[in-house]
């Protein structure tokens, strides 16, 4: 019986640390994407700004905590939310 036990335990041992690689790794891939997204938002904001500025409009979406955040959990739809409250502030 106690050769059974052991068995099992090593098996559900084996599976919980299966399981635990693939949360952490889900998890690690998830912040990944986030931080990529935050840096080419970032980098998004500073070339549309540019780009506004270039055409005479100072539309002048900074770039702060708060915005690369936006940018970084919601991606293109954050940027588009982002210019569209200052567009509208604009107004």
């Amino acid at each position: 019986m106690p050769e059974n036990m052991l068995g099992t335990a090593a098996i559900v041992i084996a599976c919980a640390a299966v399981l635990l690689i693939g949360v952490v790794k889900s998890r690690l891939e998830w912040l990944l994407n986030i931080l990529m997204r935050s840096i080419l938002g970032t980098v998004a904001i500073y070339f549309i700004n540019a780009g506004l500025a270039g055409i005479g409009i100072s539309l002048g979406v900074g770039v702060n905590p708060l915005t690369v955040l936006t940018s970084g959990i919601l991606g293109f739809p954050g940027l588009a939310v982002i210019y569209g409250i200052g567009f509208y502030n604009f107004l």
